[in-house]
């Protein structure tokens, strides 16, 4: 069987009521998987969506796939790429890498002197940050924002980071720190250049899921000819 292809889309207005569902799926996969991850509410999902701080992912014939949003700490410092959610149907299919990828390269456009975190426990996870130029890390080179922390509160294993008084637990802290790789001189122009190019991609792309569901429905509600 083919694999389907993906639209990865900076999610905007018109992606909000997705938000609900993307939400659901976010503690389905928590559960089952065992671990926990900071609940959020469709509402917060929904602010990031507006702010043109999440990407949002679809088939090519207009079904949602995945998800990610960026959350920012210590003033800007400090970036985690967050949520990131694939639906079970879509699994196995290289989209979690186009998201990682496409959700690294706008907090790079967005926050390019921020050092980019996250703790997981996913080892494809792992994988894809790798690839992506971050190393394993103690937890104290991480945001030392409470509000952070706090977001761990609502996971299974917030006991445990008690305990460890915030400098260990079951996740793995991973950190990309752009002063310390050669990314960190990455020039302005470059960066307005892959932000042109993605706009006009993803208007093309918009448009293209757009006219299919249009499409759809117009078939949907057609008279039927006996």
């Amino acid at each position: 069987m083919d694999q389907p292809s993906f639209q990865v889309l900076v999610a905007s207005e018109e992606h909000l009521s997705f938000a609900p569902l993307i939400c659901s799926e976010m503690e389905s996969s928590a559960r089952a998987r065992g671990t926990g991850i900071a609940k959020r509410a469709p509402a917060y999902l929904q602010q990031k969506m507006l702010e043109g701080k999440a990407v949002i992912a679809f088939t090519t014939w207009g079904e949602w796939a995945g998800f990610c949003y960026i959350e920012t700490w210590s003033h800007g410092q400090y970036v985690a790429n967050s949520g990131l959610i694939v639906a079970p149907a879509f699994r196995k299919s290289g989209l979690a890498t186009a998201i990682k990828r496409r959700i690294f390269e706008l907090s790079r456009s967005q926050y390019p002197q921020a050092k980019i975190f996250g703790l997981t426990t996913g080892l494809a996870v792992m994988k894809i940050n790798s690839e992506l130029g971050y190393e394993p890390v103690t937890y104290s080179e991480l945001t030392s924002d409470e509000a952070f922390w706090a977001g761990c509160k609502s996971c299974v294993n917030y006991s445990i980071l008690q305990e460890k008084e915030q400098k260990n637990c079951l996740c793995t802290a991973m950190l990309y720190d752009p002063a310390q790789l050669p990314s960190a001189q990455e020039p302005p122009r470059r960066l307005f250049l892959y932000s042109f190019l993605t706009n006009v991609q993803e208007h093309w792309q918009r448009f293209r899921i757009r006219a299919i569901r249009c499409c759809s429905l117009a078939f949907q509600f057609a008279p039927k000819t006996t």
